[in-house]
């Protein structure tokens, strides 16, 4: 259950700290003072896209956090599935927004996978929008599942349909029209064709564009590489670098006995002119090109590149992808050959695969009809209590046409209202006080298979008033007895059968609005309760009216 709630920069509210109880919650207020807030602050918690509207006007940074304790099993399992530790029996779960957002569990920082996953074991929100959800039939499998605890069967299943599905696909992918598999094949045989004929090799374009620029420097490397062998070796008139670093060097060591810091010059300069001579001996190497004519190896050097470039204007924007679609197009083709073969093993493969899946299926099927009627029994007996009295619930399970991700059922919850109709579907014929009572029954039902410690409700009253608002309320406190339940409600006969109270309110503080919440003691209960059932002023009547249904309230807890 939650036991402590901490909102900060979220919306209209600046900061807020509330600890909450066990039993049933109810939150209360003027419309428009906040209560939707603190709920989409709790959404935050689920994982779900946090929308920067939601930050407070002029702050950078929001954050909401969570204290559970007292873990249910299912959380437990999860946590250690997820690689946490399990052995404690409380966590925090927290997420900020805006600067710096993140989702954290106990200060360490998590993905909103792990969020969603573990918040899902944790509470449950109920808005008015599965109401609408409840209208969707493609929904009723999963609250039937939920309730004839299906996960192991429906994960079993989910592998093997899963399996058949792919089977399938690849069937029908290589079922294609023979023209369209020998066109294809012979655009793959042209590709691979145009392609080999170039003989590409990796590295080669850059190795070929180097000896390309080379050879359209030929003249002007020969002109360089001649002037500096003239240079260093010296013509028949004149004498070159080496020839005079030698002389230089024999000239100081003929002055050495006299002069001995002559020596270690001598020996630089010595040291110089067998440099020289190893640059002179490697010009040749610089300046030639295998005796092959400069302008006819060019020439082949650059079709070779163009021949490269064509190829990878067609199949790739380097050498590296165009040999990757090469090699691709050869799978491809290879598959094309083999096709009749692979199509006779995966129609047997898929003959298989949906043996085992209709088998799962069944076994899915025998345990939601043994369910759908118990689930049945008890969603009618609460409408009836909800002053649904002439009401008949039905979970319809049928058989499907074909495989689905579901299995082999159509599931559907059908309703009767009144007397002498037939059963229809609830899309057809539920109003939304209806709707609310019917989600309120599943959830009751559903509670008690979940495991789930925290339920949410927000406006559950919607569409219904007097008796009815009553009713739904004592069913709020029965499943107050096995879980926490936060209600949002603008009914004084459910606020009056509350646990705890809490008020939200709107006030203005430095010229801003900000929402605030407190605990309502016994008079501050009586007070709000009063004003809910009230007009424009509480009178002592409205009063005496919210006493005595607080007073009632007490025997329902």
């Amino acid at each position: 259950m939650i036991e402590a709630l901490h909102i900060e920069n979220i919306a209209v509210v600046k900061r807020l700290d509330i600890e909450l109880k066990g039993g049933m919650t109810v939150l209360s207020g003027e419309t428009g003072a906040g209560k939707s807030i603190i709920l989409d602050s709790l959404k935050l918690l689920t994982g779900v896209r946090a929308d920067r509207e939601l930050l407070r006007s002029g702050e950078s940074r929001g954050e909401v956090s969570a204290l559970f304790g007292s873990l249910p099993e299912g959380a437990k399992k999860t946590l250690s599935a997820l690689g946490f530790d399990a052995s404690e029996d409380s966590v925090m779960l927290s997420r900020s927004i805006g600067t710096g957002a993140a989702a954290r569990l106990n200060g360490r920082a998590i993905p909103l996978s792990v969020l969603r996953e573990l918040s899902a074991t944790l509470f449950n929100i109920h808005g008015q929008n599965d109401n609408q959800q409840l209208l969707d039939a493609r929904n009723h499998a999963a609250l039937l599942d939920a309730y004839a605890d299906c996960t192991e069967l429906k994960r079993t299943y989910a592998e093997r349909y899963e399996t058949l599905v792919s089977y399938r696909a690849e069937l029908t992918s290589l079922q294609q029209d023979e023209r369209e598999q020998a066109r294809l094949g012979e655009m793959l045989r042209y590709q691979i064709a145009d392609i080999d004929a170039v003989k590409l090799r990796q590295g080669e374009e850059e190795a070929l564009e180097e000896q390309a620029k080379r050879l359209r420097s030929a003249e002007q490397i020969e002109r360089s590489c001649a002037m500096v062998e003239k240079a260093l070796c010296g013509t028949e008139k004149g004498r070159g670098a080496i020839y005079l670093a030698e002389r230089s060097a024999a000239a100081l060591l003929s002055v050495c006995d006299a002069l001995p810091e002559a020596e270690p010059l001598a020996n630089r300069l010595s040291d110089i002119r067998y440099e020289l001579e190893d640059i002179a001996a490697t010009l040749p190497s610089l300046s030639s090109f295998d005796g092959e004519d400069v302008l006819e190896k060019l020439d082949r050097t650059e079709a070779r590149l163009d021949a490269i470039a064509k190829l990878k204007k067609k199949y790739g924007a380097t050498v590296a992808e165009v040999l990757a679609f090469r090699a691709e197009a050869a799978k491809r083709l290879e598959q094309l050959t083999h096709a009749e073969d692979r199509m006779a093993e995966l129609s047997e493969l898929a003959e298989q695969a949906e043996a085992q899946a209709r088998k799962a299926a069944a076994v899915l099927t025998e345990k939601r009809r043994a369910a759908a009627e118990g689930l049945s029994e008890r969603i009618a007996q609460t409408l009836s209590f909800l002053d649904m009295p002439k009401v008949r619930f039905q979970v319809s399970i049928r058989p499907s046409a074909q495989l689905h991700a579901n299995g082999a059922d159509t599931v559907e919850f059908l309703i009767a209202t009144n007397s002498g109709e037939p059963l229809m579907p609830l899309a057809k014929i539920a109003s939304g006080g209806e709707l609310a009572r019917i989600m309120l029954s599943l959830k009751n039902v559903l509670n008690e298979c979940d495991g789930i410690d925290t339920v949410i409700f927000d406006e559950i009253d919607t569409g219904i008033s007097g008796k009815t608002s009553r009713k739904v309320g004592i069913k709020l406190c029965e499943i107050g007895r096995t879980a926490q339940v936060l209600c949002v409600t603008h009914s004084a006969q459910i606020a009056s059968l509350a646990d705890q109270h809490l008020y939200v309110a709107k006030q203005e503080v430095d010229g801003r609005s900000e929402t605030t919440l407190h605990e309502l003691d016994a008079q501050g209960r009586e007070e709000e309760i009063a004003r809910i059932l009230g007009g424009i002023e509480v009178t002592e009547a409205q009063r005496l009216a919210a006493r005595e249904m607080i007073a009632e309230g007490e025997s329902y807890r």
